[in-house]
């Protein structure tokens, strides 16, 4: 692991998608580095449970929670408000939240669509538009946003998923361009398939070759912790697929 010099010490963090399998993960790493955290999800007795875990690994730090429809606008809102009511200024995003429909193309609705690009898509948008305004203000930020395989790649019955992480690969490299010259560094994670409940899911792959999400939660914690002349935009975290 690179040393952190304090980089991330007392810096405020907000995790979408934060009692997820990957999600728990980044948190935990993020904690023990010293960063107050804002956790996100759709479920508060995991919220609850998780920020307990959280706060036994250490003490010291301000962990606040809520939970999100991040379907609906005024939910969005309203964890927007809670955030800024409890921690203030946004340092660190980490966009973490998504939903993976598995459905042949002809029986994929107009509903599935909506669900999967306002999980996937606007809510990434929507944090990314609202806290790179306080990174603009202190000339320093990072923006993390989690993409997959499936952001360069399109695989059968993963239509409307595929088209969602292309969308949030295009997004990345966007911002990116546009922020950094703010001290705004954005990158897109892409992993393959990962040992999640999510993971799961995939069919017609052998789930024992799949990687480990906190390996996945460390490659960010070092990416994060750049500050110098060198940034990483992007990043395909592949898996060593077993014969």
């Amino acid at each position: 692991m690179i040393q952190s010099d304090d980089i991330l010490k007392g810096k405020n963090c907000f995790i979408s998608g934060a009692t997820g399998g990957l999600g728990q993960f980044i948190a935990s790493e993020l904690i023990l580095n010293q960063c107050n955290l804002f956790l996100t999800s759709t479920n508060k007795t995991k919220l609850k449970k998780l920020t307990k875990e959280l706060s036994a690994l250490n003490s010291d730090v301000k962990i606040n929670y809520d939970v999100c429809d991040l379907r609906k606008l005024n939910d969005l809102k309203k964890i927007i408000k809670k955030f800024r009511n409890s921690m203030g200024n946004c340092d660190i995003l980490i966009n973490c939240a998504g939903i993976f429909p598995v459905k042949s193309l002809s029986k994929t609705l107009v509903s599935d669509y909506n669900s999967c690009f306002d999980i996937n898509v606007r809510a990434t948008f929507l944090f990314s538009k609202e806290f790179s305004n306080d990174m603009k203000k202190k000339k320093w930020g990072r923006i993390v946003n989690i993409g997959s395989s499936s952001s360069y790649e399109g695989f059968e019955e993963t239509s409307i998923y595929s088209a969602s992480k292309h969308a949030i690969l295009g997004f990345s490299r966007s911002i990116q361009k546009e922020l950094k010259s703010y001290g705004i560094r954005t990158c897109c994670i892409s992993p393959g398939s990962i040992k999640t409940k999510m993971g799961k899911q995939i069919k017609g792959q052998n789930y024992s070759t799949f990687i480990n999400p906190k390996e996945i939660a460390e490659a960010i914690l070092n990416l994060i912790q750049f500050d110098k002349e060198m940034m990483i935009p992007e990043i395909r975290l592949d898996r060593i697929e077993q014969k």
